[in-house]
């Protein structure tokens, strides 16, 4: 007669993989994978969505289809300029692509969103009108940073003054515009500020803009405005109040802060002491 022996007791792990720990295991492990991916989708979901809300959009650095004129004020001491019952441009006249416009005086009225390709149509106005242009009167909300560093650059070479009068608007990118003025006068009233610059890839790119490549493209935008700004004579301490502010929102400046940093009033280095400044 014969007696069974007793198998012995497995560890409970090992109890836990069953009879097939292999197959168990890459399973398991499949599983993982398949959370961890919704997991990623998820966050980058949530992140779009985040951007979406705060209003960031999806182009090039400073380049916007839907240019939103009269930001919230970041500062307490500040208000925000409107354009109900103050007698400014009505905002959507503003959000509308430059009109470049000559008027009597040798003023050239520049009125409406800076987008791309804004600094060709001024050249060619200005190559038309030749010497009989001595003042660009400002009034955008801004846009595209390239075309107004180009403008700006056009305006010094043609030792052009620049204005934004009481009722005026020059925001974001435009006081890059209005830095290239020989003479830079802003109209009590005026409203001036600046913000970040935002980069993301445009509709016909490839490939999207990765998160950090457009840091990296916001950054070398933001160094080459500051140079801007320095060898226009402008006190590059502007540029710091734009890198500090979000883009939903604007760093309006006061009468005495225009001054004191030599955005307004006064005259520009000429075009060749600019250009050993930079």
């Amino acid at each position: 007669m014969s007696v069974a022996t007793p198998e012995p007791s497995l560890p409970w792990w090992r109890r836990l993989l069953g009879a097939r720990p292999d197959e168990t295991v890459l399973r398991a492990v499949f599983h993982a994978l398949i959370a961890l991916t919704v997991v990623v989708l998820g966050y980058d979901l949530a992140e779009r969505m985040q951007d979406q809300a705060r209003n960031v959009p999806t182009l090039l650095p400073g380049e916007t289809p839907d240019v939103q004129p009269f930001l919230p004020s970041v500062r307490r001491d500040v208000d925000t300029p409107g354009d109900k019952r103050s007698g400014r441009t009505p905002t959507d006249d503003l959000r509308k692509p430059m009109t470049i416009e000559l008027v009597a005086g040798g003023r050239m009225e520049a009125t409406g969103a800076i987008t791309p390709g804004t600094a060709d149509r001024f050249k060619a106005e200005i190559d038309k009108r030749g010497d009989y242009v001595k003042t660009v009167v400002l009034n955008s909300p801004g846009g595209s940073v390239q075309d107004a560093l180009a403008i700006a650059r056009l305006i010094r070479d043609k030792g052009l003054d620049t204005e934004i009068n009481a009722k005026g608007l020059c925001a974001s990118s435009c006081p890059l515009v209005f830095a290239g003025g020989v003479r830079r006068i802003a109209e009590k009233g005026a409203a001036i500020g600046v913000h970040q610059v935002f980069a993301i890839a445009p509709a016909n790119a490839p490939s999207p803009l990765k998160r950090e490549d457009g840091f990296a493209e916001a950054q070398r935008v933001s160094a080459e405005c500051q140079r801007h700004l320095v060898a226009m004579g402008v006190d590059p301490r502007v540029w710091i109040h734009a890198m500090e502010t979000p883009p939903e929102r604007m760093f309006y400046f006061t009468p005495e802060e225009l001054e004191s940093l030599k955005l307004a009033s006064g005259a520009a280095p000429a075009p060749a002491a600019a250009a050993k400044r930079s």
